[in-house]
Formats: structure tokens, C-alpha cells, sequence
């Protein structure tokens, strides 16, 4: 399998993110985040004795900007998921390709064009239109989960963090894959003290609420990374940008068919919003279009 199969196959894991959050009941945000990065890292070190692991030293810079994205990420997009609906929640989240595109286009060389504003104002706007949906049932469907504002805003705060940490960690494209799994056991590590310092511990309480957790740290939370890291250092990072687009209505098919979500002409419109607006920002349309 090539390099950029491999990163595809990130997003595809990367769809059954908020299905599998919301599987896991109520444990606390932290509680799972420390959790699922937990397996996650575990099952990247497993890989070690027979590739020969971590053997390079790697600048503070980069520590920081994978640990500190993967935790404040998913730390946020478990809160999303906790305090508003979820199919609405995940696609507020998924606004981070586009917001990839809008960063890439201010650093040097670049420039912003007229597709790249029409672009984010389409993805805002679908994201508004689940904001203002009038929703008021939490990830669990529970009525007392009450105000959904905590989580969409939580929601809008996972997309600029993870395409911050996307366009920063282009600065260490050198950086190995190994590397992935020490960001994960110091996100699980950090989960853990804000844990124990902020919640109160709740564990699954079914053999299916584990599994989800099991699954989530195995794939969405683990693979997933190194699959991605290593598609757009060695892929074609072009193509996979444009597949990333995507992952919000894979993601919400999968619950409109998993009935965590009701299929409505307001859902179908924002992911086409969404997922449309990502498409027109990226500017690959044009080119292909140039393309003699």
C-alpha cells in the first residue's frame, strides 16, 4: 500500500470518531481522553521492536506542538460531544480542512483569493446553521444535558486548534513517525492529572461502552495519527488534503445509519455547506480546470 492510501485510510478512521465518542457513555472528557491516547500510544510502541523505534532527538518545538495539538483537540472535541448533539458537534469540528486552506494561503508566497473567502464563508455558514438548529439534547440524547452552546463552541474551537496544529507541524516535516506515539502517552499523561485534579472518575459501564473506548484508541485515536503522519510526509499531500474534506459527511452517514443521528433537510444542507465550502477554498478545482 503507498503512502497516500495509507493517509486516506486516516480519514476513513477519522469518520467513526464522533460514532465511537459517543459510544463510550458518560466518561468524563479528560477520564477518556487519557484513556484512548493511552492504547493509542501503546499501540505505536508495540511496532518499535520490530522498526527499531524513536533513535532521533527531536527539538522542544516539536513536543510541544504534537502533544499540545493532540491534547487540547480531542480534549475539546469529547467536551463537543458531551454538551451538544453530536452529528451537529462533528461538523463544526470538521471545519478544519478549510481553515487549513485560509491558514496556507497567508503564509509566505501565497495569497487569499476570492474562492478561498467564498469558501470559508460557505463553511461558516453551515456551521451557523447547526448552531442555530434550536437542538437542545446532548451526545447521549439526555434532555438534562440541556444548553448546546458549551459544545458547539468547543466544536468551532476543535477546528482552529487542529488546523493550527496542522499548519505548525509542516515546520517539522522531518520529524519521524515514532514520534507520534510519545505525543500520545504525553497527551494521556496530561489527561490523567487534569482528571484526577477536575473529575470525577465514571468508567464504561457495559461491555459495549468499552469496546467503543478499545476501538477508539486503537483507530480514530491511534492509528489514525500514524497513518496520517505518514501520508503527508511520504503521499500525496495535494490528494489527501482534498479526501480530508470529506470526513464530515462520512462521519455523519455513519450516524444517520447508526440512528445516533436523524437524517433532516437541515443536517444534509449544512454538510453539503460544509464539505462544499472546503472544496472551493482548496482552489483544486481551478487548477484542474486550467489544466489544458
Amino acid at each position: 500500500m503507498n503512502a497516500t492510501a495509507i493517509g486516506m485510510s486516516a480519514i476513513l478512521m477519522w469518520s467513526m470518531l464522533a460514532f465511537l465518542t459517543q459510544a463510550t457513555g458518560a466518561v468524563p472528557p479528560f477520564q477518556l481522553l487519557s484513556m484512548t491516547f493511552l492504547i493509542g500510544g501503546l499501540a505505536g510502541m508495540a511496532t518499535w521492536p520490530f522498526r527499531g523505534g524513536l533513535r532521533a532527538s527531536l527539538p522542544a518545538a516539536v513536543w510541544l506542538t504534537g502533544t499540545g495539538g493532540l491534547f487540547l483537540y480531542h480534549f475539546l472535541y469529547y467536551t463537543a460531544l458531551r454538551h451538544a448533539p453530536v452529528a451537529q458537534a462533528s461538523l463544526i469540528a470538521y471545519l478544519w480542512p478549510m481553515l487549513i486552506v485560509l491558514g496556507s494561503a497567508l503564509l509566505p508566497g501565497e495569497r487569499l483569493a476570492w474562492f478561498h473567502l467564498a469558501g470559508a464563508a460557505s463553511g461558516f455558514t453551515g456551521a451557523g446553521l447547526l448552531a442555530l438548529g434550536g437542538e437542545t439534547a446532548g451526545a447521549t440524547g439526555d434532555p438534562a444535558a440541556g444548553n448546546p452552546v458549551p459544545g458547539y463552541l468547543a466544536a468551532f474551537a476543535c477546528a482552529f486548534v487542529w488546523s493550527g496544529y496542522s499548519i505548525l507541524s509542516r515546520r517539522f516535516r522531518n520529524a519521524p513517525t515514532d514520534a507520534v506515539a510519545v505525543y500520545c502517552l504525553a497527551t494521556s499523561a496530561l489527561g490523567l492529572f487534569c482528571h484526577l485534579m477536575l473529575e470525577e472518575t465514571a468508567w464504561p459501564r457495559t461491555g459495549g461502552q468499552w469496546l467503543a473506548v478499545a476501538v477508539l484508541g486503537l483507530f480514530p485515536v491511534g492509528l489514525a495519527f500514524y497513518a496520517w503522519d505518514h501520508g503527508v510526509k511520504r503521499g500525496n499531500i495535494q490528494l489527501l488534503g482534498v479526501a480530508a474534506y470529506f470526513a464530515p459527511l462520512l462521519s455523519t452517514l455513519l450516524l444517520v445509519a447508526a440512528g445516533v443521528a436523524e437524517p433532516n433537510a437541515r443536517l444534509a444542507l449544512a454538510a453539503a455547506l460544509i464539505a462544499g465550502g472546503a472544496v472551493l477554498a482548496s482552489g483544486l478545482w481551478r487548477r484542474k480546470a486550467d489544466t489544458p
